[in-house]
């Protein structure tokens, strides 16, 4: 897998967020990017599993101990950070913010940018595509569970079928349709590894301006004092640090290769703001979705910013230095 070749893919970030500022969609316009971003995701998805050897995807699959320590470090470390962090963040942020940021700590890996940003890195895409996979399908039945741990109170849980529907149908579908035509268009893929790229980048633009928007549009920002705002985007700062240095040494110490740790480091720090969103319109009383969404939606932004410096960093470095893909784990982190 390659990364995007781009050097201002940082900056195109920047400039999306901007955009979204100023001219967010909205109406027609925002159900019109909706479907764009359905129809990206789903094509990254296609390519994946066309460019993916289907030997490596059963290797992948059987990398068992990777894929328990990003479930582990998603269900069980997330909350529990959320619960230890509490005493030192919660007066930054109003009670109802810091719901929120617990639900936030509940909810699965994000798929797509994880993929992307693994890719980008030079780390273990197969194993990043069944993890990530793994990790939204099983949060759709244990974040309400978590949820109601770590939450004093919460709604009915209500269905989750439906959302079992639309990953399969978003992800899974294409991703397999992709493995049947691999025989037929693998080839050209490989030889054309920029579409890839080109589908990495262009999915996540369009879930930073469809996201960004759609925070404006419902008005959130107004609801929240500006301090309170700034404690949010201290606290989310503080849990993603959290998890990108536990992610790092952690894999580390169990003795996991370079290009594993990459892919633990994105799958196990990161966290699904498109399946956030549909979780909490089924646990949470409707007038409550808005605040238990908001601090989602601004840790959303920081790590896809944060770690798309990050994959840049390390893609450009493994091309520069190959052999340095087995340093120490402690240049995952940034200086």
């Amino acid at each position: 897998m390659s990364r995007p070749k781009s050097d201002n893919f940082t900056l195109s970030l920047i400039g999306t967020l901007v955009a979204a500022s100023l001219l967010p969609c909205r109406g027609a316009a925002a159900a019109t990017v909706d479907d764009l971003t359905n129809v990206a995701i789903a094509l990254l998805f296609f390519l994946h599993g066309a460019e993916l050897s289907r030997e490596a995807v059963i290797a992948a699959a059987s990398h068992w101990r990777l894929h328990v320590l990003v479930l582990l470090i998603t269900f069980v470390v997330f909350p529990l950070f959320g619960l230890a962090f509490k005493p030192l963040l919660s007066p930054l942020v109003t009670p109802t913010l810091y719901a929120g940021i617990l639900f936030l700590c509940t909810l699965p890996s994000t798929v797509q940018s994880s993929i992307a940003f693994t890719a980008m890195a030079k780390g273990n895409v197969p194993a990043a595509v069944c993890s990530a996979s793994a990790s939204s399908i099983t949060g759709i039945f244990v974040t309400p569970l978590v949820v109601s741990l770590v939450l004093s109170s919460h709604v009915g849980m209500g269905s989750g079928w439906r959302t079992v529907g639309e990953i399969v149908l978003q992800l899974l579908v294409p991703f397999v349709c992709g493995q049947l035509l691999r025989p037929l268009i693998g080839g050209w893929i490989q030889r054309n590894e920029s579409i890839v790229s080109g589908v990495d980048q262009g999915s996540i633009l369009l879930i930073v301006y469809s996201a960004f928007s759609e925070a404006l549009g419902e008005g959130l920002w107004r609801q929240v004092p500006p301090s309170a705002l700034a404690g949010l985007l201290v606290a989310d700062g503080v849990l993603l640090a959290a998890a990108l240095i536990t992610t790092a040494l952690v894999s580390k110490w169990l003795g996991f290769e370079h290009a594993d740790r990459v892919t633990i480091v994105f799958c196990g720090s990161k966290k699904s703001l498109s399946q956030g969103i549909i979780i909490a319109k089924v646990i949470f009383a409707s007038h409550a979705v808005g605040a238990a969404i908001l601090p989602l939606m601004i840790f959303h932004q920081i790590q896809l910013m944060v770690c798309a410096a990050l994959a840049k960093r390390w893609g450009r470095r493994a091309e520069r230095f190959p052999s340095r893909a087995s340093a120490d784990a402690k240049s995952l982190l940034p200086h």
